[in-house]
């Protein structure tokens, strides 16, 4: 599924936002903000069981909300689903998502170093040095856009 942040009913949010703390905050011993005031601005795109268990969760945010390209943050898969293909399936429709509504346009992405080949793959390409973001080796990555089909 994917939604903008309004259209999100309460028990959806609630799951997502369980999922990424479970993972970001917990499993990768990452303490930090991870409500960040950005979520209003995206669309969340997931995908989930029959039960409403989230398996996979990544954010798109639009151009100017946290870089001057779209962007595509908080790509995750539950630990129980991981092995899939769930991750570069919800890539592939968050690439399709972002082509639709900011057409023509690259896309960035702030990712873990050690996913670097993971996002090459899916035609990202290396911006720049590594940095820690909150203590964790990310590299900023930019998906040329591609032509609108007119």
């Amino acid at each position: 599924m994917n939604k903008p942040f309004e259209a999100i009913d309460a028990l959806t949010l609630y799951r997502i936002l369980q999922l990424r703390s479970a993972v970001f905050v917990v499993e990768q011993s990452c303490v930090y903000q991870d409500i960040d005031d950005l979520d209003q601005e995206g669309w969340h795109l997931w995908a989930r069981r029959r039960s409403s268990q989230i398996l996979a969760y990544a954010r798109l945010l639009g151009p100017g909300a946290r870089f001057a390209e779209p962007s595509i943050g908080r790509v995750l898969t539950a630990s129980e689903a991981r092995g899939r293909g769930l991750g570069r399936s919800l890539m592939h429709r968050a690439l399709e998502l972002a082509g639709s509504l900011f057409p023509g346009q690259a896309v960035r992405i702030s990712a873990q170093q050690y996913l670097e080949s993971f996002y090459a793959d899916l035609g990202f390409q290396r911006v720049g040095r590594s940095y820690l973001e909150d203590g964790i080796p990310h590299v900023e990555m930019v998906r040329p856009g591609l032509p609108s089909e007119q």
